[in-house]
């Protein structure tokens, strides 16, 4: 049996939901009015307004319907304050043992969006986020990738 939950804090819970809202009620309604505006035009075999504008209901459609399936199996994880352990919700610093390379990520939930710029976040469902997981201040990971094995050192835990 799958397990279908993810795993979110509860600000991650409040932006999807956010932006779920965004998706169906501003987003949905906009292409429903291009999609109207391009049908006017006529003949709809060659008109590529109309297809562009289907394009793109079915990519907003796609969306709300991810979004919807990540606030439907949430599954809120309490953030964990002044803890000396990596959780999700934790950020964590480390660096790459080989290259001296200093990175900072939040760990977020699988599923939850990691492309924001203010807070760089890594998602559960990647290696890198499961190894650095249940880890303290200073301990040694081991990351396999497809060339081999990384090795990084846990430096700060916020």
């Amino acid at each position: 049996m799958e397990d279908k939950n993810i795993y979110l804090t509860q600000e991650q819970l409040e932006k999807s939901k956010k932006e779920l809202e965004y998706y169906i009620f501003e987003k949905r309604p906009e292409i429903v009015e291009r999609i109207k505006e391009a049908k006017s035009y006529g003949d709809l075999s060659e008109n590529s307004e109309y297809d562009s504008a289907r394009e793109e209901q079915a990519f907003i459609e796609a969306k709300i319907k991810s979004l919807d399936a990540i606030v439907v199996n949430a599954k809120i994880i309490k953030k964990i304050e002044n803890s000396n352990i990596v959780a999700l919700g934790s950020t964590v610093q480390f660096i790459n043992e080989e290259t001296s390379e200093k990175h900072e990520y939040k760990i977020v939930g699988f599923g939850a969006n990691p492309l924001d710029e203010k807070e760089p976040s890594i998602s559960t469902g990647t290696v890198l986020a499961r190894a650095l997981l249940g880890a303290k201040k200073n301990d040694q990971i081991e990351v396999n990738v497809p060339n081999g094995k990384k090795k990084y050192k846990i430096l700060a835990i916020k």
